[in-house]
């Protein structure tokens, strides 16, 4: 007999079936009793009404592994609208202590750091695994879009000679006697590689030494980072980044109902063309908003965000907004300025509920250009040789964003802090398990 996930049972309605999994929870009702196993898929009931067949499990407790044979019938109220009649349990392995907490409740009693104290047994919650799948179909679905479109995967590399973009919030690390830091993004790896394919993308960790203690900041997540050549602006780039959340809006829906149904999630709409509004006229709209006045910041600071969120979803409808033309001063020393006034740039951030989601935007691409924002900058060019010789020889015009992965899914399912949304979380204080 063949054996298979939860989620076959109905190709195999009237047969007897085999299935492998956990002993997710017992429901003794008198004469009828009722075991539920969950595998990596799902969770289905198998029903006892003879009690010796629940001998192999007495005394044991809930994650026990076991196999589970019946026949499968169809049944409105269970779960799925299917059961397991005739049942027949092995033993696997067993479990005799008591969990941590309760991994088989509706609700969650444990704390976020007790959650992840414990995580290896949390993370098999049916709650958690479904966040994770969603966030698998978000990197399966952000590849193939890009795909489709000519890109071509890269892997960067994570330990540098030098400090990445701005030498400050790294990781130093010894390297055989050497100083090296942990790379704070693929950045110039991806602006090279543009250089050889045109159109690049990566899926890869990024390490970030801020010492801050937010709901929305790690110091180690995933970012989901693409480059392209021979773009006009920014525009081009923003109208990219549409077409890939749309894919990924897509993707979720045509293949992970089930999990954004038990996540309680509502996948956002993404319009072909998402409402934008400048920075200075962000911060003119903050102040009607807040009577607070931010017009001498070069950022946006969360409440702003989350104003702007709210505004953009009652006067657009949008659970997006593009913020264009930040200050060149609290942008990278390779972005492009606007041609027009180039106090600011040519870069965007896409704002996602309230939060910003997305930075993006043109690059430099001429190799005087980028001598003279490194002089800006006082930076010495000798630490950016290798990057420099790729502008030194020819690029196009191009120009790129990072998603981060841990805050969009965050953001899209809700939940109230990034450590949620990461496997294993690393922050100021985290480095375990």
């Amino acid at each position: 007999m063949e054996t298979i996930r939860t989620t076959e049972l109905a190709g195999h309605l009237g047969e007897r079936v085999r299935l492998h999994g956990r002993l997710h929870q017992t429901r003794r009702m008198g004469g009828v009793n009722f075991v539920l196993l969950r595998d990596g898929y799902g969770i289905v009931q198998a029903v006892v009404v003879d009690p010796i067949a629940l001998a192999p499990i007495q005394g044991l407790g809930v994650e026990t592994v076991i196999e589970l044979e019946g026949r499968v019938v169809a049944e409105a109220q269970a779960r799925g609208g299917l059961e397991l009649h005739d049942p027949v349990l092995r033993v696997i392995t067993p479990v005799a202590e008591a969990l941590p907490f309760p991994i088989n409740q509706p609700t969650l009693t444990a704390g976020l750091d007790t959650f992840l104290d414990h995580a290896p047994l949390g993370l098999r919650r049916p709650a958690k695994q479904a966040l994770f799948r969603v966030q698998a179909g978000i990197m399966a679905a952000f590849r193939a879009t890009l795909d489709s479109a000519g890109f071509t995967e890269i892997q960067s590399p994570k330990l540098l000679a030098a400090a990445g973009e701005s030498g400050a919030s790294v990781f130093p690390v010894d390297y055989f006697g050497r100083r090296a830091f942990l790379a704070q993004s693929p950045q110039f790896y991806k602006q090279i590689m543009v250089g050889v394919f045109e159109r690049v993308y990566e899926v890869g960790p990024v390490f970030r030494a801020e010492a801050h203690h937010t709901s929305r900041h790690v110091n180690e997540y995933v970012s989901l980072d693409a480059e392209l050549g021979f773009i006009t602006d920014h525009t081009t780039v923003m109208t990219l980044l549409t077409r890939v959340l749309q894919g990924i809006m897509a993707h979720l829906a045509a293949r992970y109902a089930a999990d954004l149904a038990l996540l309680g999630v509502r996948l956002p709409g993404v319009p072909d063309t998402i409402p934008q509004i400048t920075f200075r006229a962000a911060q003119a709209l903050v102040r009607q908003q807040t009577g607070e006045d931010c017009s001498g910041e070069p950022d946006l600071a969360p409440a702003h965000e989350r104003a702007l969120g709210t505004w953009a979803a009652t006067t657009h409808g949008s659970d997006f907004l593009f913020v264009t033309g930040y200050p060149m001063s609290k942008r990278p020393f390779y972005t492009h300025p606007d041609p027009s006034d180039p106090t600011f740039s040519n870069s965007f951030d896409l704002l996602f509920c309230g939060t910003e989601l997305v930075t993006g935007g043109q690059r430099l691409h001429r190799y005087p250009d980028y001598l003279a924002a490194l002089a800006q900058a006082d930076l010495s060019p000798e630490p950016f040789a290798g990057y420099l010789e790729a502008m030194r020889y020819g690029m196009p015009p191009h120009g790129g964003f990072a998603i981060g992965l841990e805050r969009l899914v965050m953001q899209l399912t809700g939940v109230s802090n990034i450590r949620e949304a990461a496997l294993f979380p690393r922050d100021g204080e985290r480095l375990a398990p």
